[in-house]
């Protein structure tokens, strides 16, 4: 018990001298920051599928039908650069509830499609045209910032936000008489969450003769923190 008990006296010990150590490093703070405008690059329509059947392979054959002729009428259309993709697929036993009492009457297969192209593609009105011609589908249009443009844009934003952030430290040692100062920690905001841009639902796009939608483009910003020894 006494070990435990000296131990533990090190432990804190060791750790307040730790903390005066640290209080009394000569630190320069500084906040780093680094900010662009950034404008959409895809255009996505997200369709939701839903059809219900006796039988589960009724409900898929119908599901997998409405598929198919959503992509035989884009390749009709001729519509250019585009990926059709079709994912979280399944299928539930369809249950009623009436007056508290459940009962269970077939299957409901559900499919989400996404059909991802370039946000200038002259072709968006047709897409739209091709998605309400396959039939009970509803849609939504958003534009948003791709993968790889996030990814290129946040190194940048990074390496400004440190550049910044040195410059600061420099001008502050420079105006104080410092001489050599060197990084003592670094830490870094997490990046922002992407968000669509702009959204247009089916019953807007079915409104409108064409698609002519040109979303604002939006900051992103990145902030980093830190500590300079002199």
């Amino acid at each position: 018990m006494k070990k435990i008990a000296l131990t533990l006296l090190a432990a804190i010990f060791g750790f307040q001298v730790f903390a005066q150590q640290i209080q009394q490093v000569p630190l320069i703070e500084v906040e780093g920051f680094a900010e662009r405008l950034i404008s959409p690059d895809e255009a996505v329509f997200n369709i939701m599928l839903e059809e219900k059947g006796m039988k589960v392979s009724d409900a898929t054959k119908i599901l997998n039908n409405k598929t198919q002729r959503l992509a035989d009428l884009l390749k009709k259309a001729k519509i250019k650069d585009y990926k059709l993709i079709a994912d979280n697929y399944s299928v539930d036993i369809n249950r009623i509830y009436r007056s508290g009492v459940s009962r269970d009457s077939g299957y409901v297969a559900r499919q989400t499609l996404r059909i991802v192209t370039g946000s200038k593609n002259e072709d968006l009105q047709k897409i739209a045209e091709a998605i309400q011609e396959s039939g009970d589908m509803s849609f939504n249009l958003s534009f948003q910032v791709s993968e790889t443009a996030q990814k290129s844009l946040e190194n940048s934003l990074l390496t400004d936000a440190l550049r910044n952030a040195q410059s600061r430290a420099l001008l502050i040692a420079e105006t104080l008489g410092i001489r050599n100062i060197s990084v003592y920690h670094v830490s870094v905001d997490s990046p922002p969450s992407p968000v669509p841009m702009f959204r247009i639902m089916a019953d807007q796009a079915s409104e409108q003769s064409q698609i002519k939608l040109a979303p604002d483009s939006q900051k992103i910003n990145r902030r980093v923190y830190v500590k300079y020894t002199y």
